[in-house]
């Protein structure tokens, strides 16, 4: 809060600021009785990278507020490195939209198929954990201002859906 008790100016941060990358070898307890990775564990992955990187970008906790869209493009096979790319691509008053982006890596090989995508919105929560205000994010070049758009459209489609029901 500011002198006047209004919020004090957030400044600006960028994506790079927050952006993550997480691991995790998938083992036998990951897989389904076909020898893929169960989508849930992928999910569960792609929520905490994405939470991690909304909480730093808040500097408060974040919690998931939808999944917007999730694409299973190829199966996650036991054995594989699975890696978890995020970044954030659209930031509201209090929400933060997260771009993640999943790869399976042949640890033999070294080839890497991209397995999935997907975009998360969290909320940052204050110490009443209501919703709290969070830094605009900075647009730093014309990839990060078209993300921002694409996910300004999918806000807008997101609250559409909503007051359709």
């Amino acid at each position: 809060m500011d002198a006047q008790g209004g919020e004090a100016h957030l400044p600006p941060r960028s994506a790079a600021e927050s952006a993550l990358t997480m691991t995790q070898f998938m083992q036998p307890e990951h897989a389904n009785s076909l020898g893929n990775i169960h989508g849930g564990v992928v999910l569960k992955l792609c929520d905490e990278c994405g939470g991690i990187i909304a909480a730093r970008h808040a500097r408060r906790p974040a919690v998931t507020v939808t999944i917007d869209s999730v694409s299973f493009l190829q199966p996650v096979m036991l054995g594989r490195l699975l890696l978890v790319h995020g970044s954030i691509s659209w930031v509201g008053t209090t929400s933060i939209e997260v771009t993640l982006q999943v790869e399976a890596e042949n640890l033999l090989t070294g080839e890497r198929l991209h397995t999935n995508s997907a975009w998360f919105v969290y909320v940052a929560l204050g110490d009443d954990r209501r919703p709290t205000p969070v830094p605009p994010l900075l647009l730093e070049d014309e990839m990060a201002r078209v993300a921002f758009a694409a996910g300004a459209e999918r806000r807008r489609m997101r609250l559409a859906r909503m007051s359709a029901r």
